[in-house]
């Protein structure tokens, strides 16, 4: 360490023009660096309707619509010109009308008028269109373009278009509304008016690292893009915190600036190593998710983490003793009363608190466990958007009618057509398309124009399409998909095959509550054995653990008691993100007790654990919620928002136990604390000890004592 620290201070020019170099290369590696909004694509190889849509992207022609254009007060005629340009647009790959469906030259009052309301409505038509993945925008502009605003666009690709659009510009808003806000925190924690820069500068140069090397990973998830610099961020400035705060009380002793900064190196060094531990450990768990984005994600904050910590104990030294002249010249009063005695009125709620805990922890961990989610892209667009207008007016006149599609495999006529006519049987299935019913299975498929019989087949399977009158997600749409699934089971075993929007988010249901599972505990396991190592006690870890997992039970239950649905990501994400973020309020606290513990009784350890770690806490705190609080008010993403307004609630509840419940817990096991922790050295306060009696050599208590 010594090595160490001297080369950082001897060196800190090089040490700075290396950083701002390898910053400038990551920042040019960032325009290279490649975004996808599909979250079906982050789903496991190995789920029916992945390998369905492979099957398709390969053998098919035609992709599973995924956009719905719906175009007013127009006639047959009409309708099949907009078809036409429809089709012309690039990167659309099929457009279905009525006319594919039935024989439009046949008077439309002889027809299933069923059938004929599914696309043509009081003189409105509503075109089925499929657009190539990865060219959503482009394709969604040029329809908007050809309709212009007075017709509508709904559907799973408009939802993955706008999400694109709004990614970069929400990440700007996000993030300008949060550098203020901790500036401003920072500025009240610190005693100069510069520090503050000097914090987010060694941040932001890890966050720009961070990016830039997102390149090795091809591409990242528009989650990712929008998430991670904002939680980077704000889970990493403590480390900045410690290192330049522990740099002002050895100037207070060193006269030499260099030898002041390699002592607070030392100083602080262990304890931004451990607070980076245990949020890394915290996102590593999420890598192991089946569902890709959580990899995604994971592996960008633990990237980010790394890069701020190697930012913090290299270049943020070396820049300091550049410009250190700067802060002393900057230097103000103390802008915030000292907290030394706030431990005192803080102590009168901690034992009610923890009672209240013990009470609302059962219901809370149950009701987190029932919480309704949403899964898809067009849940998480926000009411005020273009597309959620489009999408009601839509579903007024024509209902929400989602397209599935069935894969089975090829030369079997009967079969095909007794399939056809049981999922046709199923509730809210409103039409099937396939050759068994619309062609004919008696018609030879050598009679028919190609065009015709690769809409239907390819060399090892057929193509049946499934409408349905219903919501792309919930409990109908899922037990619908139950239906189809166990229908061509039933007839074809495990070689049929179903996907399309409704049948992607079902998997992704499936894929992520087994997810939670694992995450949850791998994110327990790994950062109890952080705590293990780091307090070598049997009980301090659990405590620890306990006081933070209750404050995210108490998080993740409000959606239930409030009846609302929560987007899944959200849920799945802040359960590690929430844990290894905060749990270094909880480390802080209890290192201070424990050091203290060692030379007075645990009610005056645990009065001055609280006026030491009270305000670093509260600046953390406030730092993450207000990353939360930036996201939640800025992004009419509901993925982002519902994310964010989760961080945030979450890092003021976790704020709250750490102050309240968590010193409690302390005093309540602080003898079981004593005994099961290695080398814990507690004070024991000495019994007043008894006079001896020199009369009869024996010894009698002292007055008072019985």
């Amino acid at each position: 360490m010594e090595r160490f620290t001297t080369f950082i201070t001897e060196h800190n020019k090089l040490v700075v023009g290396a950083t701002f170099a390898l910053a400038l290369v990551c920042a040019i590696l960032i325009l290279f660096v490649r975004v996808n909004y599909d979250l079906a694509a982050y789903l496991p190889e190995s789920t029916e309707s992945k390998r369905a849509f492979d099957v398709i992207d390969e053998q098919f022609n035609e992709r599973v619509p995924n956009a719905r254009v719906m175009v007013r007060n127009v006639n047959i005629a009409e309708a099949l010109a907009y078809k036409e340009k429809l089709q012309a647009i690039e990167h659309v790959t099929e457009v279905v009308w009525l006319d594919d469906v039935a024989s439009i030259t046949t008077p439309l009052e002889m027809l299933n008028q069923t059938l004929v309301e599914e696309y043509y409505h009081e003189g409105n038509a509503l075109f089925e269109v499929a657009i190539t993945s990865g060219a959503e925008p482009a394709a969604v502009e040029e329809i908007y373009a050809l309709i212009g605003p007075d017709n509508h666009v709904t559907g799973q690709a408009v939802s993955t278009a706008e999400a694109e659009v709004m990614t970069g510009n929400e990440t700007t808003n996000a993030v300008m509304i949060l550098i203020p806000i901790v500036i401003l925190v920072l500025i009240l924690s610190t005693r100069s008016w510069l520090e503050p820069l000097f914090f987010l500068l060694a941040i932001g140069v890890s966050i720009l690292m961070n990016f830039g090397t997102s390149i090795i990973m091809g591409e990242i998830c528009f989650i990712t893009m929008t998430v991670s610099p904002i939680l980077q961020m704000a889970v990493s400035l403590d480390y900045a915190i410690f290192l330049l705060h522990a740099f002002q009380r050895f100037r207070e002793t060193e006269s030499n600036v260099a030898e002041a900064m390699r002592k607070a190196m030392k100083k602080s060094f262990v304890a931004i190593a451990a607070s980076a531990a245990t949020t890394f450990f915290g996102f590593a768990a999420l890598i192991f998710m089946r569902f890709g984005i959580g990899a995604d994600l994971g592996l960008s904050l633990m990237k980010g983490v790394v890069f701020s910590f190697l930012s913090v104990v290299i270049f943020l030294p070396a820049f300091t003793l550049m410009a250190y002249k700067l802060i002393d010249k900057t230097q103000h009063r103390r802008l915030v009363p000292s907290f030394k005695n706030i431990g005192k009125p803080f102590a009168r709620f901690r034992i009610p608190v923890f009672l209240l805990v013990l009470v609302v922890i059962v219901p809370c961990f149950l009701a987190q466990s029932h919480t309704t989610f949403t899964y898809g892209m067009e849940s998480s667009v926000g009411s005020e958007t273009r597309s959620a207008r489009d999408t009601a007016v839509i579903k007024e006149q024509f209902g929400h009618v989602i397209p599935s599609v069935v894969l089975v495999p090829r030369g079997d006529s009967a079969r095909e057509a007794a399939l056809v006519e049981k999922i046709e049987t199923l509730p809210k299935v409103s039409s099937v398309v396939s050759y068994a019913n619309k062609v004919g299975v008696e018609i030879p498929v050598g009679f028919l124009d190609d065009a015709i019989n690769n809409r239907f087949y390819s060399n090892e399977y057929t193509r049946i399409i499934v409408y349905a009158d219903i919501l792309p997600e919930g409990d109908e749409a899922f037990g619908l998909i139950e239906d189809i699934r166990s229908a061509v089971q039933s007839y074809y075993g495990e070689a049929g095959m179903t996907t399309g929007q409704v049948a992607t988010l079902y998997d992704m249901k499936l894929v992520v509550t087994e997810d939670n599972k694992i995450t949850n505990l791998i994110a327990v396991l790994a950062i109890l054995l952080v705590l293990i190592i780091a307090f070598r006690s049997a009980v301090l870890p659990l405590i620890l653990l306990a006081t933070i997992e209750s404050a995210i039970f108490i998080n993740l239950a409000i959606p239930y008691f409030m009846d609302e649905t929560l987007i899944f990501i959200g849920f799945l994400i802040i359960n590690t993100v929430q844990l290894g973020a905060t749990v270094d309020y909880a480390i802080l606290f209890t290192e201070n007790y424990r050091t203290y513990r060692q030379t007075m009784n645990v009610h005056v350890a645990l009065l001055k654990s609280f006026g030491d770690a009270f305000f670093s806490i509260l600046v953390s705190a406030s730092i993450l919620a207000s990353a939360g609080f930036a996201l939640w008010i800025t992004s009419t993403n509901n993925i982002v928002s519902v994310l964010g307004l989760l961080l945030f609630r979450g890092a003021l509840l976790s704020f709250l136990m750490v102050v309240t419940f968590l010193p409690a817990a302390l005093l309540l096991f602080d003898k079981a604390i004593g005994r099961l922790t290695w080398r814990a050295n507690f004070f024991q306060e000495k019994a007043k000890h008894e006079r001896p009696n020199k009369q009869r050599n024996k010894t009698i208590p002292e007055k008072g004592l019985s």
